[in-house]
């Protein structure tokens, strides 16, 4: 039997969820394992929980990434390559996604028992966003299951820039490795879509709205769509292949525009994207009194914790407040969160409220998520990042 370091909690049993914090441990009790370790973890009456990833740099003192028996971790590559490869099942064996797309979700940290481990699979090329240093450090150890599962497939490393200070990484540190890839075109749904892994935003692409993108494109048949904060074209490019009037996209960076462009180009699609703010481009749809019958509202995450959580309501309420003053009589506006510290019933009142501000009328006619790919655990509400409001203005 492997030994590893032990840490302990100051409660009588685990608390539910995958991580464990900083106040919950009783760090008193025996010396502090290296940070990125896997370590047991015992309950306050010293019994076995299960094992975790330690850092004593984050406040999440520790990631579980098992709560089974002593022995799960006794050969650790064995036992991700378990879990790796349950993954995978479920994705094409269940899910079948192999059948209408090449890029999707592999591995969704927690919502897979793995916790701070995002791998997304872009084409041939497999993207690992790595958000805990544990995870950092069995890099080498998920590569070769991942080479071994997937053969001729590329593997990147990239270390999220949101978990770099919480994590303790030195910032003279690159935060990437494996191998180097070329931009190259994945396809969802019959639409083909160029993109850089391990590029730009998240992993390179946002595999999690993928259904979404499909839901949209099936109410722009004849509408003007503004699609703000539009990465890729992900929303907009299907929009205009699915009959929309007129569509226009704007985003901040300047690269995935680019991208956009080459898509629409790629895919015979009629659609013209800006490098411009979407607080500034609403404004002048605002002021010019054109209504477009589509407005579609992406931004990136504007809340990266509960620190950052009250600055960022105001920028959601801005922002809703404008998309829902632009859109016509009759409109629809879809609006999404990817904040998980800004829970579903929060963000949907400050749409409401911004709706109060613009002083237009609304109906909710669906809430959105992440696709299944994405999947969620009960007991951890964070897995349930992503969220959307489809919504009628009158």
């Amino acid at each position: 039997m492997v030994s590893y370091a032990q840490v302990h909690l100051g409660l009588e049993r685990l608390p539910q969820g995958p991580w464990v914090y900083a106040r919950l441990m009783d760090e008193r009790r025996g010396p502090s394992p290296e940070d990125g370790s896997i370590v047991e973890v015992m309950d306050g009456a010293g019994r076995f929980c299960g094992h975790g990833l330690y850092n004593s740099t984050s406040d999440i003192r520790v990631r579980m990434i098992s709560k089974g028996r002593r022995t799960d971790l006794d050969r650790p590559r064995e036992f991700l390559r378990r879990r790796i490869a349950a993954c995978l099942r479920l994705r094409r064996k269940t899910l079948r996604l192999d059948e209408f797309t090449d890029a999707y979700r592999l591995v969704h940290a927690e919502g897979d028992d793995l916790s701070g481990l995002i791998v997304d699979k872009l084409g041939d090329a497999l993207v690992c966003q790595h958000h805990s240093l544990g995870f950092w450090n069995l890099r080498h150890d998920v590569e070769a299951i991942l080479r071994e599962l997937l053969p001729g497939h590329s593997v990147l490393h990239r270390f999220a820039r949101t978990a770099r200070g919480s994590e303790g990484i030195p910032e003279d540190a690159s935060g990437e490795d494996g191998d180097s890839v070329e931009p190259r075109f994945i396809h969802e749904y019959g639409v083909r879509f160029y993109v850089h892994p391990g590029e730009s935003h998240k992993t390179g692409w946002f595999c999690d709205q993928r259904e979404n993108r499909q839901k949209l494109a099936g109410y722009a048949k004849g509408r003007d769509v503004l699609d703000m904060c539009c990465h890729a074209g992900g929303f907009s490019i299907p929009a205009a292949l699915a009959g929309a009037r007129s569509v226009t996209g704007a985003d901040l960076d300047e690269e995935p525009i680019a991208r956009a462009q080459r898509s629409a180009k790629e895919n015979g699609a009629e659609a013209t994207f800006h490098h411009a703010d979407a607080f500034n481009v609403l404004r002048d749809t605002v002021a010019s009194r054109r209504r477009p019958g589509m407005v579609i509202l992406d931004p990136h995450k504007l809340a990266k914790g509960i620190r950052d959580l009250e600055q960022a309501k105001v920028k959601y309420r801005d922002l809703n407040a404008l998309g829902i003053e632009a859109a016509a009589p009759g409109g629809i506006v879809a609006t999404f969160s990817c904040s998980g510290a800004l829970d579903l019933p929060s963000f949907a009142g400050l749409v409401f409220q911004a709706a109060r501000r613009a002083e237009r009328e609304i109906r909710l006619i669906d809430t959105l998520g992440a696709g299944p790919d994405h999947p969620q655990r009960p007991d951890f509400g964070r897995s349930r990042y992503l969220k959307g409001l489809l919504l009628v203005v009158d």
